[in-house]
């Protein structure tokens, strides 16, 4: 036999037996729903989140119109966001919120869209090195705290209501403070019309946030340099009024002061 045809042969012989191999049997071919919901609950259990949505596509597959099959979605949702598949995790709750739009777990779903999003982004080098969340892109951010808003909107009796509030509270304090950063890189980088826009935006968006000082700063700083002082007064009005101990105040008034003073006129 020539050494190419041997080489053959044994191809063909390994293709055609890995099928028997022990490892490739499927054990859960004769499974019944609860079997299978079971096996995936005690894998969740032990945090094998890889087995348990394994076992989950399973018992939807086989049985999609059983009653273990809505639990089973849903579930599969929570375990690719423990899994950290976030992508996943929201494709399977929209899923489930299309599917089910009226069952009584729904707001749960919402829930798992809102907290994937929150948490979106804590790899390990987040971790090693972390990163103030309000350094990141807002659209993540924002797509949480809607899925939280809805929630707390259209179930406020949920029991994940309460919590998703307190995240709301979180995110917009997030998402005011990622303005005011992108404010700071504009100043540095003497873009003082975008860095006042920036600060405006905060003060009509994000009231109530401890961000609104820092845009009052920042508009005030950015006025002065495009020497717009009636607006730079105005904002610093106002960030005496609300803020009288803010630790940059006396520095902004002094600022402002000596601008406004006009240069003394030499002899003639």
């Amino acid at each position: 036999m020539r050494l190419s045809s041997y080489f053959l042969v044994i191809a063909l012989l390994m293709t055609g037996g890995c099928g028997l191999l022990p490892e490739q049997v499927d054990k859960t071919k004769d499974w019944s729903a609860s079997q299978l919901y079971s096996a995936a609950k005690e894998a969740m259990a032990d945090k094998n989140y890889e087995q348990a949505i394994g076992y989950f596509e399973k018992l939807e597959a086989r049985y999609p119109f059983g009653r273990y099959a809505q639990q089973a979605l849903l579930e599969t949702a929570y375990a690719y966001y423990k899994y950290e598949e976030a992508d996943l995790a929201i494709a399977t709750a929209d899923r489930f919120i299309k599917i089910h739009p009226r069952h009584p777990n729904v707001d749960y779903a919402w829930y798992i869209k809102g907290l994937t999003n929150y948490t979106r982004g804590r790899s390990l080098v987040d971790r090693l090195l972390p990163q103030d969340v309000s350094e990141r892109d807002t659209r993540i951010m924002r797509e949480a705290y809607d899925a939280f808003a809805y929630l707390v909107k259209h179930y406020p009796d949920s029991k994940y209501a309460s919590d998703s509030a307190q995240r709301m509270i979180h995110l917009r304090n997030n998402m005011a403070q990622y303005e005011i950063h992108v404010a700071d890189y504009y100043m540095r980088r003497g873009a003082y019309v975008a860095a006042a826009n920036r600060g405006k935006y905060v003060i009509e968006n994000y009231q109530r946030t401890p961000a609104v000082p820092e845009a009052l700063v920042v508009m005030v700083r950015a006025y002065r340099k495009l020497d717009v002082n009636d607006l730079a007064e105005d904002a610093l009005r106002v960030l005496r009024l609300n803020y009288p101990d803010h630790p940059d105040l006396a520095e902004l008034e002094e600022t402002l002061t000596r601008s406004s003073t006009p240069e003394p006129v030499g002899d003639l």
